[in-house]
């Protein structure tokens, strides 16, 4: 019977395989490895929104003048 993989499982998957780095040009690889992995999916996230409309030019154009910062409240 094939087990369902639950987050839990999945994050022990990772830590076995994190365990076994043996140098930093492996953690190197790994970040690589990850960082395409979420920039896929991020282009694919993309792509999906800008099929369905949700995204368009008017939109990246809106967000080009967007003020995203973080306001900040300073105690005085």
């Amino acid at each position: 019977m094939e087990r369902e993989l639950t987050l839990h499982q999945a994050k022990m998957d990772l830590l076995r395989v994190v365990d076994r780095i043996q140098s930093v040009d492996e953690v190197q690889t790994i970040r690589l490895i990850l960082a395409d992995y979420y920039a896929r999916k991020v282009d694919e996230e993309m792509d999906r929104l800008w099929g369905s409309g949700t995204i368009n030019e008017q939109v990246l154009e809106q967000w080009s003048h967007e003020h995203m910062r973080t306001p900040y409240n300073y105690a005085q």
